[in-house]
């Protein structure tokens, strides 16, 4: 874990980045595309270098791992890495494209496989979220805002409110939610990006199921300001996600909880029988 003044200096770090993308937000752009088609514009190498940059002056001890630079570093040089920062510049970048405001900037702090505390900026409504497991969860309003505490709603009532990705959709989520809603009456709220974390945090939603394809940068600083909030992020079988211990940067399914005690077990399993049938 660092330190109170090295936090604060993370979270302006992040605030300057957010200026950097709406730099470009306000203004035409034009948008490329990366080798898995994903899209690439100039906010998110702006934001990329803005960061990689500070976060060098700060920590210069701490290795840096971006998705706009996950080639530069091989896999077995990073997993030796037991501290690191993992960065998404500009987490939603299809959300950003589109203008809709459902986007964010991510950084995370991982020790030993955890990731011990991130912070959440988004860009357009100038809102931090910040936190982690030994410290607790936070949010501000802009970047000189004063902090207020986080607590996600347990136990859950009902209607249950439940996240689901804007521009990525799939089959065994949607089954996940079904068999929710066969518990009882569901609210569901599409939203792009890191977002979703951040209202779970708040008790503003109380779980996000994940059956597809994400990245660590995805959800390192998410998990982090979740764990603080009281939630948890965790894999089919129970197990908190871990980052930078595989070769490969993707994770497997998840599912982001607001109560720990809600009974996703057998939502998921029952989306599982529903999609054999």
């Amino acid at each position: 874990m660092i330190d109170a003044v090295l936090r604060q200096a993370v979270i302006a770090l992040a605030c300057d980045a957010a200026r950097d993308i709406l730099a470009v937000y306000s203004d035409d752009f034009d948008v490329e595309r990366k080798s898995d088609a994903s899209p690439l514009t100039e906010a998110d190498l702006a934001s990329h270098r803005r960061i990689v940059d500070g976060l060098a002056r700060l920590t210069p001890d701490i290795p840096v791992l971006s998705e706009e630079a996950e080639h530069s570093v091989a896999p077995h040089v990073r997993r030796a890495w037991q501290r690191l920062w993992i960065v998404d510049p500009l987490d939603g970048t299809r959300e950003f494209v589109k203008r809709n405001s459902e986007f964010s900037v991510n950084i995370a702090l991982v020790e030993d496989g955890v990731s011990t505390w991130g912070v959440i900026q988004a860009p357009v409504s100038g809102a931090v979220w910040h936190g982690g497991a030994g410290c607790g969860a936070h949010r501000r309003e802009g970047r000189d805002g004063s902090d207020n505490a986080l607590r996600i709603r347990a136990p859950a009532a009902h209607p249950l409110r439940v996240a689901a990705s804007r521009s990525h959709r799939d089959g065994r989520s949607e089954a996940f939610i079904e068999a929710m809603r066969a518990d009882g009456e569901v609210t569901q709220l599409n939203l792009g990006s890191s977002l979703k974390f951040c209202r779970i945090a708040e008790g503003g939603l109380d779980l996000y199921p994940r059956f597809g394809p994400t990245c660590e940068w995805d959800t390192a600083a998410g998990q982090a300001i979740l764990e603080g909030a009281g939630g948890q992020v965790v894999d089919p079988r129970g197990r908190p996600l871990r980052y930078n211990v595989r070769d490969t940067l993707l994770n497997g399914d998840f599912i982001a909880l607001g109560d720990p005690a809600q009974p996703w077990r057998g939502w998921s399993d029952a989306a599982q029988r529903a999609l054999m049938q």
